[in-house]
């Protein structure tokens, strides 16, 4: 399988406004409505909007971690500054070290982050021999659109085994 690569990456933190998905981590139909509902809400009421103004860069983070037992989903960006006006947000450290990407393109963020989460975590890692993800906050990374569709990666920290 070669849909994937990889790299090298230099630690770095992600400023994330997040909800708590209640699905089963095994119910991936459940996970994906909680995700398109929270995107779906977190651009209507302009808080995308706000918080790209204050990225360093045109990357959207949705990241995916796991805090106190309960997973966590974040839309989020790399900036040097707060936003406190958008309600509670977290610092999410993405540790330097090796990645496991795999890029991608979509109509919307979901069905990118959809996408590349299934290829990854339904092919990429199963069958991975020299790698494994042992935990950590991984992220699909919109990069930017072209024509009406959205491209990206998504970014697992891993490990050789």
């Amino acid at each position: 399988m070669e849909n994937y690569k990889l790299e090298e990456k230099e630690s770095f933190i992600v400023l994330g406004f997040g909800t708590e998905l209640k699905s089963n981590y095994t119910d991936f139909a459940g996970f994906n409505k909680e995700k398109a509902d929270f995107w779906k809400n977190f651009s209507e009421d302009g808080k995308l909007d706000a918080l790209k103004a204050i990225a360093t860069n045109d990357y959207i983070f949705a990241v995916n971690e796991a805090v106190n037992n309960k997973m966590m989903y974040y839309a989020g960006v790399i900036t040097e500054e707060e936003a406190p006006e958008l309600g509670e947000s977290r610092l999410i450290q993405f540790p330097k070290g090796e990645y496991l990407v795999v890029k991608g393109e979509g109509t919307s963020i979901n069905e990118l982050n959809n996408q590349l989460t299934g290829i990854a975590f339904g092919q990429v890692l199963p069958e991975a021999k020299d790698f494994a993800y042992v935990g950590g906050p991984n992220a699909t990374v919109e990069m930017g659109q072209r024509d009406g569709i959205v491209f990206g990666e998504i970014w697992i920290p891993v490990v050789r085994r």
